[in-house]
């Protein structure tokens, strides 16, 4: 059962002090000022301040007849009352002052782009329109699961573009870490399947992963799991990862939700569990276009703030409609920060008093990466180098096979003692002939009495 927010119905009443024809009529002592200011009754106005009579227009005034007028002239006398406009300061001594203790953040895949990671819906650069070769009935028809069951290769050169061969977090994914470090974060609620969440070092009972996960998956046909380094190293192969039980063949798919499908109960659990005490809801990087994630927003009654490119307040679609939601910003308990999901983080970081904390943990934390990554990459290039070796019978090390190559060597060039034997009778023999024919020519072996004697004839 998705969740649904209350609708919010606002309630019609007619103007006070009014007769029948919907005129008021002054009496003796009030004509003079009724002459002087009277406009027709405003019913939304006037509902929204029950304490402000707003006069209604007199018979021959010919002011009510103008409505940009009469709207200039209901703000004037409404200033005053209505409430001052949230703003990102506020927001951060919200947080300083304790006040926010229990923050939701939610986010989209506008939070990752500068990982290196495509958003979906950019034109010309989002994962959608990468997809454009494949001739799909429409771009979202990479997560239908009927379609995936007849065409996965799509899916699959989507999912390589979701998992680059150096993925670290962004700015923002530590900033929602530096929150739950400082005992401020509730929960976050995300829609991306990247696990950079994790990879961030945000702890697993704090992320709700709405439209699921990478970390496991599924064959289709006979439900054998898979980890997530088995399929992204078929998926980096350009292979297509297919179940290797037995008779089975199936389709192995990453256990994110796909459309129609429900979503994870986690996510209904804890929105249950965290909505009423949440007291601040910060929303990066998503457009909201996405039921039922999107709904979380108008189930809260906080001060709330949007860090995005676009406004995503004005996005609620007929679904959110039909489910009573409003779509209209209440600037009052809301801030939009236009901008990328990095910088409103750390203009939110300066505010608090926290950007050296924010850069420092993104310098560490990456340099471990980095260093992790190394070393993975220099074992994953001995394991090939291995691999090649055993092939071509050599052992890495310069052990077995190349130890017995440098043997090979050696016997060439020192022959062992049973071959010196056997070559002894032949040396021999050979040595005898050549002293025989040095002696009668009066040489001597080692160029010594034969090269005198003739020296000495010479001479």
């Amino acid at each position: 059962m998705e969740p649904v927010a209350p609708g919010m119905k606002k309630e019609e009443t007619q103007p006070t002090g009014s007769d029948g024809d919907g005129e008021q009529q002054p009496n003796k002592s009030q004509s003079k000022q009724a002459d002087r200011q009277s406009e027709p009754a405003e019913p939304s106005h006037a509902d929204e301040h029950p304490e402000r009579t707003v006069p209604v227009q007199t018979k021959g005034d010919s002011a009510g007849s103008d409505p940009a007028l009469l709207e200039k002239k209901v703000e004037e006398m409404t200033l005053e009352e209505k409430p001052a406009e949230l703003t990102l300061e506020a927001i951060a001594a919200s947080i300083k002052e304790g006040k926010a203790k229990n923050i939701i953040v939610m986010t989209g895949a506008g939070i990752s782009t500068a990982a290196g990671i495509p958003d979906f819906r950019s034109p010309g650069t989002g994962l959608y329109d990468q997809l454009g070769s494949y001739n799909l009935p429409s771009p979202t028809s990479v997560f239908e699961l009927d379609y995936f069951m007849e065409h996965p290769e799509p899916f699959f050169h989507l999912t390589k573009q979701l998992w680059p061969a150096s993925l670290k977090p962004t700015v923002a994914h530590y900033f929602i870490k530096l929150l739950h470090d400082k005992g401020l974060l509730l929960r976050c609620f995300t829609q991306n399947i990247d696990t950079l969440d994790h990879v961030a070092g945000l702890p697993a009972d704090k992320i709700v992963e709405a439209h699921g996960t990478f970390a496991t998956s599924h064959c289709l046909k006979c439900q054998e799991q898979y980890s997530q380094d088995w399929v992204k190293e078929k998926v980096h192969s350009d292979e297509l990862p297919v179940c290797e039980k037995e008779n089975c063949g199936g389709v192995v798919k990453p256990d994110v939700v796909f459309f129609g499908e429900r979503l994870p109960s986690r996510f209904f659990s804890m929105v249950d569990e965290d909505l009423p005490i949440c007291d601040l809801l910060i929303v990066m990087g998503t457009s909201l276009k996405v039921q039922p994630f999107a709904s979380i927003v108008n189930r809260v009654t906080c001060q709330k703030l949007y860090i995005n490119l676009e406004d995503p307040r004005h996005q609620m679609d007929f679904l959110s409609l039909m489910m009573g939601l409003s779509s209209e910003p209440d600037n009052s308990k809301e801030v939009f920060l236009q901008d990328t999901c990095d910088d409103g983080c750390q203009k939110l970081a300066n505010l608090l008093g926290w950007r050296d904390q924010l850069r420092k943990m993104f310098k560490d934390e990456h340099k471990i990466l980095e260093d992790k990554l190394a070393k993975a990459t220099s074992s994953a290039i001995k394991g090939k180098v291995s691999k090649i070796q055993a092939s071509s019978g050599k052992v890495p090390g310069n052990l077995d096979g190349a130890k017995s190559q440098q043997e090979d060597k050696k016997l060439k060039k020192t022959p062992d003692s049973s071959h010196a034997k056997k070559c002894t009778p032949k040396r021999d023999a050979i040595k005898g002939k050549v002293s025989k024919t040095q002696a009668s020519s009066g040489k001597v072996p080692g160029n010594l009495d034969g090269a005198k004697s003739k020296q000495e004839d010479k001479n």
